[in-house]
């Protein structure tokens, strides 16, 4: 097998965030397209897609608090909401992959993750090393999880992302398709690297996030990846845009092009 992609595409990228609910679809099927285009050009290319919940369950997770605990039958109910709503963003993802002939089928973190006080100690790998194995695209997703100390909580694709890795899973490249071209610096220019060495010089750059996000902005994205590449040496992490045509399927087949902010440990 070649070398493994870990490809995320953002909430803010295929919802509009400050709406509730709202895909955006057109850039739905163009990702899909430029995603089966990359799998015609690279056969042997060894793909798992996450994506963010943006406007779906960032909303509910935010009015229901879910990401702090659930107790109380309310709570759960809000849980179980959370939950409805990625997954409605999901079967959207999916579709659209399925529509443009790429094999995807969806592995909800709900149903594979378990949790300690917000952070995945558990992760289901076999099932997604079979559909690797078998030519599926593994699709997953920002979810709520099961949490021993808080009943209840969200996790990040992100997050979920690291668990895979930490289990078994070794990617060479985490790519983040936002709706950004990549890092930005205080005068709006595109930071072309970072690493825990230039971290400093760059933070006060790093913002928040645009819309309801129940898991952090730039700021938390940027250190978390650092954490991942500082437990991963070999990983490197890039984050561009995936709103111009064309540049998610020159990143899967040429992930080293210097489009966008690329962070490694050293």
């Amino acid at each position: 097998m070649t070398e493994l992609l870990f490809l995320k595409l953002g909430g803010s990228l295929i919802t509009d965030k400050t709406g509730i609910e709202a895909a955006r679809v057109d850039v739905l099927a163009r990702l899909a397209q430029e995603i089966a285009q990359a799998r015609a050009a690279r056969p042997d290319l060894p793909l798992v897609l996450g994506h963010g919940s943006g406007s779906f369950g960032h909303v509910a997770g935010a009015r229901h608090g879910t990401r702090q605990g659930v107790h109380t039958a309310g709570q759960w109910l809000g849980f179980a909401e959370v939950s409805a709503a990625a997954l409605r963003l999901n079967r959207l993802v999916v579709e659209a992959l399925l529509a443009a002939d790429v094999p995807a089928m969806s592995f909800a973190p709900s149903a594979s993750v378990q949790c300690v006080d917000g952070r995945i100690t558990t992760i289901a790998l076999h099932p997604i090393e079979q559909a690797l194995q078998a030519g599926l695209l593994p699709v997953t997703h920002g979810d709520v999880a099961f949490d021993a100390a808080r009943g209840g909580t969200i996790v990040s694709t992100e997050e979920v992302m690291m668990a895979l890795a930490g289990a078994g899973l070794r990617p060479s490249w985490l790519l983040l398709a936002g709706e950004t071209e990549g890092v930005y610096d205080l005068d709006g220019r595109v930071i072309p690297h970072i690493s825990a060495a230039t971290l400093p010089q760059v933070k006060a750059a790093l913002g928040g996030s645009r819309g309801a996000d129940v898991t952090g902005g730039m700021a938390s994205k940027v250190q978390s990846m650092l954490d991942l590449t500082a437990q991963f040496p070999s990983l490197s992490v890039r984050i561009f845009s995936g709103l111009q045509p064309g540049t998610l399927y020159q990143t899967l087949c040429q992930p080293d092009a210097t489009t966008g902010t690329t962070i490694r440990h050293g």
